[in-house]
C-alpha cells in the first residue's frame, strides 16, 4: 500500500501519529511522537530500515529526548491505514522481537525500541545467515534429508534436481 498524506492514529495508543520524511529512502514513516513512540511502517518500508547498516537518523530525532507512554504490548491492535486486525509476529529467524503485522496491506507496527531491537539482533549478515541454515536444520533438516533419500522417485527434472543436491549438501 502507498503512503498517504493521511495522519493515521496510533494502534497502540490512540494519539495521533507524526509523519517523518526520509529523504534518502523518498518515504514518509509514521512515529507517534506524542504517545508511545511506537512506528508504523507501509508495505516494505520496514526492509529500508531494519539492517543496522542503514541510517535511521530521522527516526532517532524524532524520538529523542522524549518520555513514551507504557502500552499494553500483548493488546489486539488494528492497522492505522486499512483498519484490519493485525497480527503478532515475529521478525527474524530467532524470534526475538515480536511486531504486529497487517496481512491486508503489509504494514508493520513497531512497538518503543523494537526496532534498536531488530537492528541488534545480528552483528554481521554472516551471523544471520548462520541463523537461517540453524533454523533450517533444526526444523526441516528431516524432511530434506528425507527428500535427498528418495530423489530418484520423485525427481522429474535432472537439472532442478542438481540444485537441490548441491543446497543440501551446502547446508547438511
Amino acid at each position: 500500500m502507498a503512503d498517504s498524506k493521511e495522519i493515521l492514529t496510533c494502534p497502540a495508543c490512540g494519539e495521533k501519529m507524526e509523519k517523518i520524511f526520509i529523504k534518502r529512502a523518498n518515504c514518509n514513516i509514521d512515529i507517534c511522537t506524542n504517545g508511545c513512540g511506537g512506528i508504523f511502517f507501509d508495505n516494505r518500508e520496514f526492509k529500508i530500515f531494519d539492517e543496522k547498516t542503514e541510517s535511521i537518523d530521522e527516526i532517532k530525532k524524532a524520538l529523542e529526548g522524549k518520555t513514551f507512554k507504557t502500552v499494553d504490548e500483548t493488546y489486539k491492535r488494528i492497522c492505522p491505514a486499512c483498519g484490519m486486525k493485525m497480527v503478532k509476529n515475529s521478525t527474524s529467524i530467532n524470534g526475538d522481537v515480536i511486531v504486529d503485522e497487517c496481512y491486508r496491506c503489509g504494514g508493520k507496527f513497531l512497538d518503543y525500541k523494537e526496532l534498536d531491537k531488530i537492528r541488534a539482533e545480528f552483528s554481521t549478515d554472516e551471523t544471520r545467515s548462520q541463523a537461517v541454515v540453524d533454523y533450517l536444520k533444526k526444523n526441516m533438516g528431516v524432511e530434506f534429508e528425507e527428500m535427498h533419500a528418495h530423489k530418484n522417485k520423485t525427481a522429474k527434472n535432472p537439472k532442478k534436481q542438481g540444485l537441490f543436491d548441491n543446497l543440501i549438501n551446502k547446508f547438511f
